[in-house]
C-alpha cells in the first residue's frame, strides 16, 4: 500500500541528480570567479610571487612573497602589527582541492615611536606559503596561481595601504629565504598567567647566544607590545615575563610568536598552559646590563639601612633606640645581649617581609617593598600599636619590654621586640642607596636576594649594635637616672604625632567611616590600659582586666570595619600641578605631545614622598615653572596596591616608592631623579628643558637664514 511507482521513484531520482549537477556548477562558478582587482597599488612595497619549482602531488609546493620597498624609509608588518598597523591578508587562486597554508615570516625588527611598539621589516624581506598538493593532482610543470596581496606601507609619519593581484611565476632565491624564516622548536613550551604577567618557558640549550632577546606573540591584544621583558636561563630552559595588556580580552587557551635573538635570528614557538618555573640568572631585561656587582649591592643596602636612622620614615621608632641605647651603659654584658637581641630582631624583619614579598611575586602578585602598609587591616594594627606605645610612653601604664622604669624587667626580649618594631615601620622609606640594591633584589635569585635583605636590616641595626660592642661609644651616652622618666614622657609627643599620621591615613585607605571605626577601636584599646596602670599603681592584678574592657571594643572592631571599608578607587590627593592619573596610555598620550613629561610615583603612607611633594613639588614656583616649559605632569598613587604601577616601577629597577622620571620630547628612555629632592630641583630640571626646547626650535630658523 505504501510502495511508491517505479516511475515516480525514478523521476525523483534523475531530479536529485539534475539538483547535484546544478550545486557543482554553482561551486564551479565561484571557483572560477576572479580576484579582486587591485584598488591602491604598491608604489612604496612592490610585491612578487615566486614559486619553488614544479609542484609534484601529494608533496608540499612552497610560494614565496617578496616584499621590496621603494625607499629605505619604508616598512612592512609581521603577522602581529602590534600596537599599530596591519597585518597581511591573503586571497588565493589556487587549482580545484590545493590548499594554502599559514605564511612562514621571517624574525621581525621592533620599532617604537611615542611609546608605541610596531612590529616590522625594514628593506627588502620574503614570505613563505606553503601549499599542499593533492595526491590525485595531475600538476603541470608550473600551474597558473594567482594571489591577491592586502597589506600595509608606514614610514615613521604616515601609513598607505597597499594592495596587488600577483601570478607566480618561477625564481627567487629559496634557499636564502628558508634561512631567514624562523624555524619551529620541536619541543612544546609552556605558559602560564600569574597576575597581571604572561611568564613562558621557553625549552632552547643553554649554548645558544642570546645578545638582545624579545618575544614577538602571535595573539593579537595578549601582552602589552612596548612593556620591558625579562628573560632568565635556567639550564636548557629559557623564561621571559611579559606584562599583558590590560584590555585584553581574557586569558589565552594556547600562546605562540617567535623568541628572535638578536641579530635577525631565532626560532618560532608553540606554547602550552602549565607550570612555568621561577628563579634562574637574570640575562636580559629592566636595568639587567646595568645591574652593578653583588658585593656593590650588598654595600648599598647596609649603606642605605645606615640612612634610614635618620629618614623621617624611622624617625618614630628613634625614641625606643633611644631609650634602649640609654640604658645600655648599665651593663657590658647586657648592652652586647641587647645589641645583638635587637639586630636579629631587625635583621629577621627584614628578611621576612622580603621572604613574603619575592613569595607573592613568584605567585603572580605584583606587590613591592612597604606592601604591607597598603593594607587597610595592617594599618589598623599599626595605629593600635603607636597608640600602645604612646600611652607606656606617657605613662599610662607599665610594659616591662619596653618601659624603662625603675623596677622593669630588661633583657633580650625587649630588645628584639623593638628590632621587629623599627624593622617593620621603617618599610615605608627607600632612601639613598637603597633604590638599586631593592630593585636588584626583584631579579636576583631568592638567596641571593635574601641577602640584600639582610644587609638592609644590618644596615638599620649597625648603631646600636656598635654601641652595644664599643665601650667607647657607650660612655658617651648619659647615666641612666630619673631623666630617663622625662625623656621617655617627652617621646611619647613623636609616637603619639606618628599615631595622629596613622589615623589620617586609615582614612585615606578606608573612608571616614572606615577611620572612624578604627578610632573607636583604638579608645576602647586605650581605655583598658588606663584602667590598668590605675591598677598597676595601686599594687593590684592588672592585665586581667584589660581583656574584659578591651575585648568589646575589639569584637566591634573586627565587624564594624570591614563593613565601613570604603574601596579608595579613583580619588586622589589635590595637587597645585593637577597632574593626570598614570597609566600607560596616559604616559605615551603625554609623550606623543612633543612636551617634557614628568611622572612622580607616592604614596600617602610615604612619608619621604610627603616630604618632597611639600618641598619640592607642590610648589607655587614649581608650578610656574611647568607651565612656562610646557611639561605634562603625571602622578601614579600606589596608596593601595595598583598591579599596574607596580609592574611599572618593577620594569623601572624600583621596588618601591618614591620614583620620579622625566622624560624629555623624542628620548627613549627616562631621566631618573634623585630619590630625595631639593627645594628647586624641579624648578632647574624644567629650566633645562625648556632651554634645550628652545635651542632645537632656533637651529632650523638659523639654517634657513644662511
Amino acid at each position: 500500500m505504501f510502495a511508491a511507482p517505479r516511475i515516480a521513484a525514478a523521476a525523483w531520482l534523475k531530479a536529485l541528480a539534475a539538483l547535484s549537477l546544478a550545486l557543482c556548477a554553482v561551486v564551479a562558478a565561484a571557483q572560477e570567479e576572479p580576484l579582486a582587482e587591485p584598488r591602491f597599488g604598491d608604489e612604496n612595497i612592490a610585491v612578487d610571487l615566486f614559486a619553488e619549482g614544479a609542484p609534484e602531488p601529494g608533496e608540499e609546493w612552497m610560494l614565496a612573497l617578496r616584499f621590496t620597498p621603494s625607499a629605505p624609509e619604508w616598512h612592512g608588518y609581521w603577522r602581529n602589527p602590534g600596537d599599530a598597523g596591519q597585518g597581511m591578508t591573503l586571497e588565493f587562486d589556487l587549482p580545484q582541492g590545493w590548499e594554502a597554508s599559514e605564511p612562514l615570516y621571517p624574525v621581525p625588527e621592533t620599532l617604537v615611536v611615542g611609546g608605541l611598539m610596531n612590529h616590522i621589516y625594514e628593506g627588502r624581506y620574503a614570505v613563505l606559503v606553503p601549499v599542499r598538493v593533492p595526491e590525485d593532482a595531475a600538476a603541470p610543470r608550473l600551474p597558473e596561481v594567482r594571489v591577491r596581496v592586502e597589506y600595509l606601507a608606514c614610514t615613521d609619519r604616515v601609513c598607505v595601504p597597499q594592495d596587488a593581484g600577483v601570478t607566480a611565476r618561477p625564481g627567487g632565491d629559496f634557499a636564502r629565504w628558508r634561512a631567514e624564516v624562523a624555524p619551529l622548536l620541536d619541543a612544546r613550551a609552556r605558559f602560564e598567567v600569574a597576575g597581571e604577567t604572561l611568564r613562558l618557558a621557553i625549552p632552547l640549550p643553554a649554548s645558544v647566544d642570546l645578545p638582545g632577546p624579545h618575544v614577538f606573540i602571535d595573539n593579537e591584544r595578549l601582552v602589552d607590545y612596548a612593556a620591558p621583558q625579562v628573560f632568565r636561563r635556567k639550564g636548557d630552559l629559557l623564561t621571559a615575563e611579559i606584562p599583558l595588556d590590560q584590555y585584553r580580552d581574557g586569558d589565552p587557551r594556547s600562546v605562540s610568536g617567535i623568541i628572535a635573538f638578536g641579530g635577525g635570528a631565532g626560532v618560532r614557538f608553540e606554547a602550552d598552559p602549565g607550570a612555568v618555573p621561577v628563579g634562574g640568572e637574570v640575562i636580559a631585561g629592566p636595568a639587567a646590563a646595568a645591574t652593578p656587582p653583588l658585593w656593590t649591592l650588598a654595600l648599598g643596602a647596609l649603606v642605605g639601612g645606615l640612612i634610614l636612622n635618620i629618614m623621617p620614615c624611622v624617625f618614630p621608632i628613634l625614641s625606643l633606640k633611644a631609650l634602649n641605647l640609654a640604658r645600655a651603659g648599665e651593663s657590658e654584658t647586657a648592652a652586647r645581649i641587647e645589641g645583638v637581641a635587637y639586630t636579629a630582631g631587625v635583621v629577621l624583619a627584614c628578611v621576612g617581609l622580603g621572604a613574603i614579598m619575592l613569595a607573592l611575586r613568584a605567585a603572580g602578585e605584583q606587590v613591592g617593598w612597604a606592601f604591607q602598609l597598603q593594607e587597610p587591616g595592617v594599618v589598623v594594627a599599626l595605629l593600635l600599636l603607636a597608640s600602645i606605645i604612646t600611652a607606656n610612653f606617657a605613662g599610662v601604664f607599665e610594659l616591662p619590654s619596653i618601659s624603662t622604669g625603675h623596677g622593669a624587667r630588661r633583657g633580650a626580649g625587649g630588645a628584639f621586640a623593638t628590632g621587629l618594631l623599627a624593622a617593620f615601620a621603617a618599610t615605608p622609606c627607600t632612601g639613598p642607596f637603597m633604590a638599586a640594591a631593592l630593585g636588584a633584589a626583584l631579579l636576583l635569585p631568592a638567596p641571593l636576594a635574601l641577602l640584600l635583605f639582610a644587609m638592609l636590616g644590618l644596615g638599620l641595626a649597625l648603631p646600636f649594635l656598635l654601641l652595644g660592642f664599643i665601650p667607647a661609644l657607650r660612655r658617651r651616652l648619659p647615666k641612666p637616672g630619673a631623666w630617663m622618666e622625662r625623656f621617655r614622657r617627652i617621646m611619647a609627643i613623636p609616637m603619639g604625632l606618628t599615631a595622629l599620621a596613622l589615623v589620617w591615613l586609615t582614612v585615606q585607605l578606608g573612608g571616614r567611616g572606615f577611620g572612624l571605626f578604627a578610632l573607636v577601636t583604638v579608645f576602647g584599646v586605650v581605655l583598658a590600659l588606663w584602667i590598668v596602670g590605675r591598677l598597676q599603681q595601686a599594687g593590684k592584678m592588672a592585665w586581667p582586666a584589660f581583656g574584659l574592657v578591651a575585648s568589646p571594643f575589639l569584637v566591634f572592631g573586627a565587624f564594624a570595619l570591614p563593613a565601613g571599608y570604603e574601596p579608595r578607587g579613583d580619588r586622589m590627593a589635590e595637587s597645585l600641578l593637577d597632574p593626570v592619573p598614570f597609566s600607560r596610555a596616559a604616559l605615551a598620550e603625554a609623550r606623543a605631545t612633543d612636551r617634557p613629561v614628568f611622572v612622580w610615583f607616592t604614596a600617602d603612607w610615604c612619608v619621604t614622598c610627603k616630604v618632597n611633594e611639600s618641598v619640592a613639588i607642590e610648589r607655587e614656583a614649581t608650578k610656574e615653572a611647568f607651565e612656562t616649559a610646557g611639561v605634562v605632569p603625571i602622578v601614579g598613587d600606589w596608596t593601595v596596591r595598583d598591579e599596574a604601577i607596580t609592574r611599572f616601577l618593577s620594569e623601572r629597577g624600583a621596588a618601591g616608592v618614591p620614583l620620579y622620571l622625566w622624560y624629555e620630547p623624542g628620548s627613549s628612555e627616562p631621566e631618573k631623579l634623585p630619590q630625595v629632592l631639593g627645594p628647586d630641583s624641579l624648578v632647574e630640571r624644567a629650566a633645562i628643558s625648556r632651554q634645550s626646547s628652545d635651542i632645537a626650535r632656533s637651529v632650523p630658523l638659523a639654517v634657513g637664514s644662511d
